[in-house]
């Protein structure tokens, strides 16, 4: 008689179970699963089924828990944070002192200074995604997910302001010829790699209730880019975007002459908003779902 306490327990061998190899003529390439066979599986032909596995790893781990709104913040993987940029910057002082004729130490005090500069949007990013993470904790019927692009920068600043908070964050890390390692404090079980920019961007946005984009560089703006072009042609639901530092941004891009030269609808232009803060940035988001505290 069958215990009732197996009742739900599982009925058919699990692939895993099957995967056991013995004899000499089983351990053939041949004779793999094919779903164990690496060489089978990178093939050029088996590229679709590639995609769609890694479209299915982050999208069932997400689902399984629950994670449903996220926010998500862009930025250059080249900013530190204003310890480290003070470091650096007393390091390259010293250095130009026992050598103040060599112009790599001139030259490295240059950018030891701009890095000191620059580090606010390290602390500002942080900052941002430690608000926005204190909210989701006190208020978890209104709570939204921290995610970036899992590297350093204002990647690691993001995931580390929700760090900081208790909170957990999303790291979406990709593969390229100089490996980007995952910042440490990314929460492990939302720790994802990719090997296809698709895929990682189909992530960003499949949740994004909102996206932050602070200064960055071709990577910023293929993925500020790609966002505006869904939101204006409506494969996306209209979502803030919001870029930080309105000087660096209207430096950088002439959105008004694009409307002006009819290349976009002057209404386009509401698509975006800038902030100098960010507390800016995170109440811009709360007015846009009309945020509170519960």
């Amino acid at each position: 008689m069958t215990d009732t306490n197996n009742l739900y327990e599982r009925h058919l061998a699990s692939a895993r179970e099957a995967t056991n190899q013995t004899t000499e003529l089983q351990a053939h390439p041949s004779y793999r699963l094919a779903f164990t066979d690496d060489d089978f599986m990178m093939q050029d032909e088996l590229r679709h089924v590639r995609l769609q596995l890694e479209y299915l790893k982050a999208q069932t781990i997400l689902e399984q828990h629950k994670i449903k709104a996220t926010i998500v913040v862009f930025g250059s993987a080249r900013f530190v944070s204003p310890e480290y940029a003070a470091m650096l910057l007393a390091q390259a002082q010293q250095q130009l002192t026992k050598e103040p004729a060599d112009p790599d130490a001139q030259r490295a005090l240059s950018v030891a200074k701009r890095q000191v500069k620059n580090s606010r949007y390290y602390q500002q990013a942080q900052q941002f995604a430690h608000l926005v993470t204190e909210h989701s904790l006190d208020n978890p019927k209104s709570a939204v997910t921290i995610i970036s692009g899992g590297g350093p920068g204002v990647m690691e600043a993001a995931n580390r302001g929700a760090f900081d908070a208790g909170g957990k964050s999303i790291g979406l890390n990709i593969v390229l010829p100089h490996e980007q390692q995952p910042n440490p404090y990314i929460t492990p079980e939302f720790c994802f790699r990719f090997h296809y920019f698709a895929i990682r961007k189909m992530h960003f946005l499949q949740r994004a209730r909102a996206l932050v984009a602070f200064p960055g560089g071709f990577g910023t703006l293929d993925e500020l880019f790609e966002t505006l072009t869904l939101l204006q042609t409506g494969k996306a639901r209209k979502v803030p975007v919001i870029l930080f530092d309105e000087q660096f941004w209207r430096r950088l891009i002439n959105f008004e002459l694009l409307a002006e030269e009819g290349l976009i609808h002057p209404d386009d232009l509401n698509l975006i908003q800038f902030v100098d803060s960010a507390e800016a940035a995170w109440q811009a988001i709360c007015e846009s779902y009309q945020l509170h505290d519960e």
